[in-house]
Order: C-alpha cells, then sequence, then structure tokens
C-alpha cells in the first residue's frame, strides 16, 4: 500500500521535539497566541523574507483577514481563478465583495494574466491570484496591471510555502500573502492554521487587531475585528517543522524529479515547472484523458490519490449564482476532468514511485 500521504512518517523523526514544544506551551499556560506563536511569526517571516507575519486560526481565515485589512468590502470586486479549493472564492464573499472569475493557462494551471485586463472594471479592486500545487502564478503581468489600475494584490499561497518565482518568494510580490497550515500542506500545523505576510507596517497592525476582535490594547475595539487567533499548541508545532521545511521541499522537488522522469514514457502529461519558478510540489497533479479509469487502475494496485479539484469553483452548486455557466472558463473546467494527484511527499520511499509508475504502465 502506497498512502497518497503519510503523515506519521513525518511526525516519527522529530517526535520529541514536537512534545518538548507542547511541554513548553502547557507550562507556560499561553494557550491562545503567546510566545510560541510571535516565535513562530519572526521565524516564519523570515523564511518568507518578508518584514512581517501574522498568525491566524486557519488559512481561509488569513485570506478573509487580509481582503478586510485591505479595505475590500461591498460593492468591490476581487479577481480570481476557479481553479482552487473553495476558500478562495468564499473568503471574497466573506469580506462582501463579487468574486471575478478569470480563466486559467492550461499549462501551469494558474491564472490567464493576459485574460485578466478584460475582467478589469471600475469596481475592481484587488488581484488575488493563487500559487496552485506550488508552483507561482505569472506574477510580473499581474503586478503590471495591479500598478495600472491602482489594485491590490493578495496572494494566495495557501499550497506554495517557499516557491519563487525569478528568485522572489511567495509573500514578497503582493501587497500581501495567505498560507494555510492544514496539516497535509508542506508546513502543517497539528490541526488548523495560517499566517498572513506582507513588508507594510500599517497592514501589520491592522491584521493583527482584525484577528483579535479588533483590539489593539485589551477591551478597547477601534476595528469590526474576528476571533482569528491561532492556538499556543499549533505555534509551538509549527515553530519546530519549520525548521525541516526547506529539507522537506528539497526531497519533494527530488521526488518530483523522478517522477517526471519515470513516466517520460507513459500515457500521462507531468506537470510542467516553469523554468523561472522554483516549484515546490505540494501536488503532483498529473494529466490525463481518462482520469477515472487511471484512478481506479491505482486504487486497484493499492495506491493512493487525490483529484484537485473535481468541479471548478463556477460549477460548484454553492457558487452558481455567481453566474458563470458551464463552458464559460473552458480551460477551468478541462483541467477539472483531467487532473489526478500521485503520492508525493518528503518520505515517500523511491519504490513507493517506481510502484506508482509502474501501475500508471506505459503508451
Amino acid at each position: 500500500m502506497i498512502p497518497y500521504l503519510d503523515l506519521k512518517a513525518q511526525y516519527e523523526p522529530i517526535k520529541e521535539e514536537i512534545k518538548a514544544a507542547l511541554e513548553r506551551t502547557l507550562d507556560s499556560t499561553q494557550f491562545v497566541l503567546g510566545k510560541e506563536v510571535a516565535g513562530f511569526e519572526a521565524d516564519f517571516a523570515r523564511f518568507c523574507r518578508t518584514e512581517h507575519a501574522v498568525a491566524v486560526n486557519s488559512g481561509t481565515s488569513a485570506l478573509h483577514c487580509a481582503l478586510v485589512a485591505a479595505g475590500i468590502g461591498p460593492g468591490d470586486e476581487v479577481i480570481t481563478t476557479p481553479f482552487t479549493f473553495v476558500a478562495t472564492v468564499a473568503s471574497i464573499l466573506y469580506a462582501g465583495a463579487k468574486p471575478v472569475l478569470v480563466d486559467i493557462d492550461p499549462v501551469t494551471f494558474n491564472i490567464d494574466p493576459a485574460k485578466v485586463e478584460a475582467a478589469i472594471t471600475k469596481n475592481t479592486k484587488a488581484l488575488l491570484p493563487v500559487h496552485l500545487y506550488g508552483q507561482c502564478a505569472d506574477m510580473d503581468p499581474l503586478l503590471d496591471l495591479a500598478k495600472k489600475h491602482d489594485l491590490i494584490v493578495i496572494e494566495d499561497a495557501a499550497q506554495a510555502h517557499g516557491a519563487e518565482y525569478k528568485g522572489r518568494r511567495t509573500g514578497t510580490m503582493g501587497d500581501m500573502a495567505c498560507f494555510s497550515f492544514y496539516p497535509g500542506k508542506n508546513l502543517g500545523a497539528y490541526g488548523e492554521g495560517g499566517a498572513v505576510v506582507t513588508n507594510n507596517a500599517d497592514l501589520d497592525k491592522r491584521l493583527r487587531m482584525l484577528r483579535d476582535w479588533g483590539q489593539e490594547k485589551k477591551g478597547f475595539h477601534d476595528l469590526a475585528g474576528f476571533n482569528f487567533r491561532m492556538s499556543g499548541f499549533q505555534g509551538a508545532v509549527l515553530g519546530v517543522k519549520l525548521k525541516y521545511l526547506e529539507e522537506w521541499t528539497e526531497a519533494r522537488r527530488t521526488k518530483a524529479m523522478a517522477y517526471d522522469e519515470l513516466l517520460r514514457d507513459s500515457d500521462v502529461t507531468t506537470p510542467i515547472a516553469l523554468s523561472h519558478n522554483r516549484h515546490v510540489y505540494h501536488v503532483y497533479a498529473v494529466r490525463t484523458d481518462d482520469r477515472d479509469g487511471l484512478k481506479q487502475k491505482l486504487v486497484d494496485a493499492g495506491i493512493g490519490c487525490g483529484v484537485h479539484y473535481p468541479i471548478p469553483v463556477h460549477l460548484q452548486k454553492a457558487y452558481t449564482s455567481l453566474g458563470y455557466p458551464e463552458g464559460s472558463l473552458p480551460n477551468a473546467e478541462a483541467a477539472a476532468n483531467e487532473v489526478l494527484s500521485l503520492p508525493i511527499y518528503p518520505e515517500l520511499p523511491e519504490e513507493g514511485i517506481r510502484e506508482t509508475v509502474n501501475a500508471i504502465g506505459k503508451k
């Protein structure tokens, strides 16, 4: 059996460090925010090469908080992609704004910058590109459009911890970037967690207030904020795991290169990592005309796999009110029918990769 993800294999070598960090939290009784969270924030900001990192209780909260901190609200439009986890679009709705969806580049699965300008209106206030599967969106043309039209840029980096675009790390290109620490992410908590990073001191201050009921000083609520605070335990866990993230990322990249080589003679299309990007392979998604058939073949062989994502956001029942009928975003719709995620995690043994490739078979 080759699991799609093996969190236990990651936990075992760092078990004692994790236990010690949790023990510190118990002894301190700082169970919400506190020293462990503050330490993680400082370390994560350094990792992201940003001035500030604000820890929150989930990646969704990070997106919601960033949009509100940017002043996005009713009457505003935010341009994003339909090929993402629904939280990207939901967060825009939580802020009271209107999501405007633009189709993807079929090679990278990220938003197609060439299609963005046509979607900009007088109500557009922000661009929310997603760095899907661990590869950065094409940021330079998006940043040019943002400058031209005076738009906020918020990077959805939930799947792209440590990814880079032309030497710039995720989080350093937009006004803010949002990360998820859901357990299965490249940097995962032992529960929910998220963060917003920024180089803007005013946004940092506003984010910190918004996550804590809008208060800068206890009992004085200057903003209409939220209960988005990270727990002390998650800060402690993430502080330990962050030390290993670069090592784990390089392991993922090595596994991806092995897949690339071994799948060269197969019927599937392997991920395209653009030469100017550092792809961190949160997901290794192949593409095939017979996705369901391939998925069943892998399941029958005892190999875990997943689909990210089987239905694009605009065709999800909960979001049909956005007004994008079937056929309106064809590249996203085609990808949703054809992608399949293979096992990829730092501890995946070489034999697991070979078994997966053998199950897929050759042309």
